[in-house]
């Protein structure tokens, strides 16, 4: 199973704003812009164009009955419609369909060789929640449900619509609400359901379901390895969506939801080498957005980079796409990125006390009507030409296994381009896209990649010769390209690993120094505020500031390797301060500057062990430096 699921391309379903197929239901209401209509046979009805995209699985989001309680208001009835409160787990909702079309819905997509995963929500549920066909109720209060108590009711769930539809597995919301023992029993029933049943695939094979689950786990590696993969020796799930890289590929190619941006290769290439931090069986799924997130076109309208009627626009779409298709082990599309997709006249935040009403709160603005070539509209000349880069970038997947599944090594990664090798035992490949939108000509040597002839864009035809030891290969604004390496030499692709010192110099460095009792130039406390696991944003006594002097304030504190997010703030968060530029490196001194909401510090800290976080600042208390240094 987790050899198939490496190279799986899941397209994401929000199936009430997706496509009204069905007129005479639907729910009429929700959250976000749509038409609030969405149903199974609208899915039905668009299935050869998701497979026209090289897709090759679904996922929906959920289908479950979620029964109106008597007298409920306008904003639960939009709940409902999203489907991640449910009242009757083993019942469709009538809004969506019901379970002869659900059955129809699975086999169609089984035909054309699909996948169909369902959305599990087994952490929390409405309050009426009914029944298993087993008189079982999950325990405790609703949100959260209380494990192990609830462990049997969603062990029949997660098996009942295996052995009911033949779907091929789940995608988990809420993951953390789940002990990761209660995952590995839902899993093994999940497992043993799959192996009970089978059906006939495109092949015509009898098949069993492939019984994927991924989980939704919103934070970073080292909480999704806590709560959702659990560990080598113990391990939970197998697989989890990849939303650490995700912000890291939108901060590369457009902005975050925060509009922080400006990142190049070297920031990508960082967010891969923390996939180290999972355990041997982890397999990250990596998606650009969903249903919780803004769109791509969105963002860069957010982000005042490009809107649908410049170039970069759609350029910017491109580099993005590409590294999503080029991403080693599955990954999953949502529905409108193939078009370049976005709200019109949505791009800043709308005022929190109004933007439920109008669809545009940041949580809800991606949930538009679905535009499906044929279905529902007809693309314009760009969205066209950004479906068919879409489609041929999945056929590449397909085609050459490599690609998903091969060893990776990291070539280049800087300001302006990421260049990655991939080698199985029958390819070797070589990845590259521009991470700036002026034109460039990347030089690289043969020894260095592996090669000694021809080189072949798998995406264009054209054919790079070598010459004098080096290639010469040019890339467009945000180009993508993936190289096929014709004949690879016997040394192999060389890894350059670059020397970095993660301790600093100077005062700031110094893990060493005492507190001094004299005043400083700030009068309150501040502390080390982020996304750690011992502190969790909270304000922790172990990550205070002591004065040291000099106008320096410092907190020694043992850290674990990660990636984290962070600002350093007083506990009112008034002071709160950031590094300029919001991003730190071990070992190296940056400026200090005032932060906010959202614009918090970013530092990955590649080591685990002793570590300083140094503030200075001038004599009447304004931002000066900043540094994060390993001790000796």
């Amino acid at each position: 199973m987790m050899d198939q699921s490496q190279d799986l391309r899941i397209y994401q379903i929000m199936v009430e704003s997706f496509v009204n197929g069905d007129d005479s239901i639907g729910h009429g209401t929700g959250y976000g812009t749509s038409h609030h209509k969405g149903d199974l046979q609208g899915i039905i009805d668009s299935l050869d164009y998701i497979q026209s995209l090289g897709m090759n699985a679904i996922w929906l989001t959920p289908i479950f009955h979620s029964i109106p309680a008597e007298g409920q208001n306008h904003w639960a009835d939009r709940l409902d419609a999203t489907g991640y409160f449910t009242s009757n787990y083993f019942a469709i909702d009538p809004r969506f369909g019901d379970m002869e079309t659900a059955k129809a819905l699975v086999d169609a997509a089984h035909a054309k060789g699909m996948y169909v995963f369902l959305d599990g929500v087994f952490g929390h549920h409405k309050e009426n929640v009914v029944p298993s066909p087993q008189d079982r109720l999950p325990a405790g209060k609703s949100n959260p449900v209380d494990y192990p108590q609830s462990l049997a009711f969603y062990q029949e769930v997660a098996s009942y619509w295996v052995k009911e539809l033949k779907i091929d597995g789940w995608r988990l919301d809420q993951a953390y609400q789940v002990p990761p023992q209660a995952w590995k029993a839902i899993r093994k029933s999940v497992d043993d359901a799959s192996k009970s049943v089978t059906y006939t695939n495109a092949a015509g094979d009898q098949v069993h379901p492939l019984g994927y689950m991924v989980a939704e786990i919103w934070n970073n590696e080292n909480y999704i390895t806590q709560t959702g993969y659990g560990s080598d020796d113990d391990p939970a799930l197998c697989s989890a969506f990849d939303f650490p890289l995700r912000y890291r590929v939108l901060e590369t190619f457009a902005v975050n939801e925060n509009a922080n941006g400006g990142k190049g290769g070297e920031w990508l290439a960082e967010g891969l080498s923390l996939h180290s931090l999972y355990p041997d069986h982890a397999k990250p799924n990596l998606m650009l957005g969903n249903h919780d997130l803004v769109r791509i076109g969105d963002l860069l309208q957010r982000g005042n980079i490009a809107n649908p009627q410049q170039p970069e626009y759609w350029q910017r779409h491109r580099g993005a796409l590409s590294f999503l298709a080029a991403y080693n082990g599955p990954i999953t599309l949502y529905y409108g990125e193939e078009v370049g997709d976005e709200v019109p006249n949505f791009a800043d935040k709308a005022s929190s006390d109004i933007c439920a009403l109008q669809g545009y709160c940041d949580d809800h603005v991606a949930r538009s009507s679905a535009k499906i070539d044929g279905v529902t509209t007809t693309l314009n000349k760009q969205q066209g030409q950004l479906r068919d880069y879409v489609a041929s970038l999945m056929s590449l997947r397909a085609e050459h296994p490599v690609i998903a599944k091969g060893k990776r090594t990291q070539i280049k990664a800087d300001d302006a381009v990421f260049i990655d090798h991939k080698q199985d035992a029958n390819e070797a490949l070589l990845y590259m896209v521009s991470t700036q939108e002026k034109p460039q000509i990347q030089v690289l040597q043969a020894a260095d990649i592996g090669s000694q002839g021809e080189m072949v864009d798998l995406l264009t035809q054209q054919v790079f010769t070598l010459a004098n030891g080096e290639y010469r290969i040019p890339l467009n604004g945000f180009e993508g390209r993936f190289l096929a390496i014709k004949q690879p030499s016997k040394s192999g692709v060389i890894a350059k690993a670059a020397a970095v010192s993660l301790t600093g110099e100077g005062f700031m460095a110094q893990c060493d120094n005492p507190t001094v009792e004299e005043k400083g130039p700030r009068a309150e406390t501040l502390y080390v505020v982020g996304d750690f696991a011992d502190s969790g944003w909270q304000h922790k006594p172990q990550r205070a500031y002591q004065y040291k002097g000099s106008n320096v304030y410092q907190a020694v504190v043992d850290e674990k390797a990660g990636a984290y997010r962070m600002q350093y703030a007083s506990k009112d968060w008034s002071p709160q301060f950031t590094a300029e530029g919001l991003e730190l490196k071990v070992g190296q001194e940056a400026k200090l500057a005032y932060g906010g909401y959202g614009k918090d510090t970013a530092v990955t800290i590649p080591q685990d062990g002793r570590y300083v976080w140094s503030l200075k600042f001038s004599d009447d208390g304004r931002p000066r430096e900043i540094m994060v240094s390993k001790c000796q």
